[in-house]
């Protein structure tokens, strides 16, 4: 049984993320259908606990508050990817990784590396621009095409390797084909003979997150790649079901 003032403060917060993480009042308004003064009630709360800010223009932003917890939820999602890993290090044999967007950076979160004496290791907590990996791809896919263009004329698309995309029109297009078939490929864009594949992690239909395997080039090009593909979409899939047990 739901409570519903708690269902309408995460609703006014959840508007507030959806605009980028600041909205003025008509905006929550908009996006909840909820009175204006109930969402003032509710904000009155949330500025007292430090979950919403007061901006001097009288928009409403996300607060600090969400920090602490974010935090905490990100470190907690890290250990339930675990066993999904594990899984597509099995399938796949190489090593797994889980990776979220922050600001305009991909940040790995959770990692099983693979069994192989040769193998490749993103670091837990690395940060790394989004348009030379997989997971990144496979993230900014998942986004209006205007915010993914934003993200990169802010990053510059910078080269990394001789195969890297730094051409916005060409990534552009990445993106589109990313989208229609399910996943993305790094084929040593971001480490030279370092080849990486990439699933998105749903929430309903959101993309909250990235999985990948990489290995080194030979290794991920002689599997067969529509295959992995698929098997990794049915563990992120799983996945993001246990994110989110509450249908949508």
């Amino acid at each position: 049984m739901s409570v519903q003032s708690v269902e309408r403060a995460l609703d006014v917060l959840e508007a507030l993320a959806e605009h980028g993480g600041e909205a003025a009042l008509s905006e929550i308004a908009a996006r909840t259908g909820l009175p204006y003064g109930t969402i003032h009630r509710l904000l009155r709360t949330l500025l007292a606990r430090g979950y919403v800010r007061q901006e001097s223009d009288r928009r409403y932003a996300l607060g600090g508050g969400l920090v602490r917890l974010g935090g905490i939820a990100e470190s907690m999602v890290g250990v339930w990817a675990q066993p999904y890993l594990a899984k597509m290090v099995e399938l796949s044999g190489e090593t797994a990784n889980l990776a979220v967007l922050e600001g305009d950076f991909i940040v790995y979160v959770a990692q099983v590396p693979s069994p192989r004496r040769l193998r490749m290791f993103a670091e837990v907590g690395r940060r790394v621009l989004p348009h030379s990996t997989a997971v990144g791809k496979v993230l900014l896919a998942g986004r209006p095409a205007a915010e993914a263009m934003a993200v990169f004329e802010r990053t510059g698309m910078p080269r990394r390797t001789p195969n890297t995309i730094t051409d916005l029109p060409a990534m552009l297009a990445e993106l589109g084909a990313v989208k229609a078939r399910g996943y993305a490929m790094d084929l040593g864009e971001e480490e030279l003979d370092v080849h990486c594949l990439a699933v998105p992690v749903l929430d309903g239909e959101r993309v909250v997150a990235a999985m990948s395997v990489s290995g080194p080039a030979g290794r991920i090009d002689a599997l067969d790649r529509d295959e992995l593909a698929e098997g990794l979409r049915k563990i992120a899939l799983d996945f993001g079901d246990e994110l989110s047990p509450v249908g949508n």
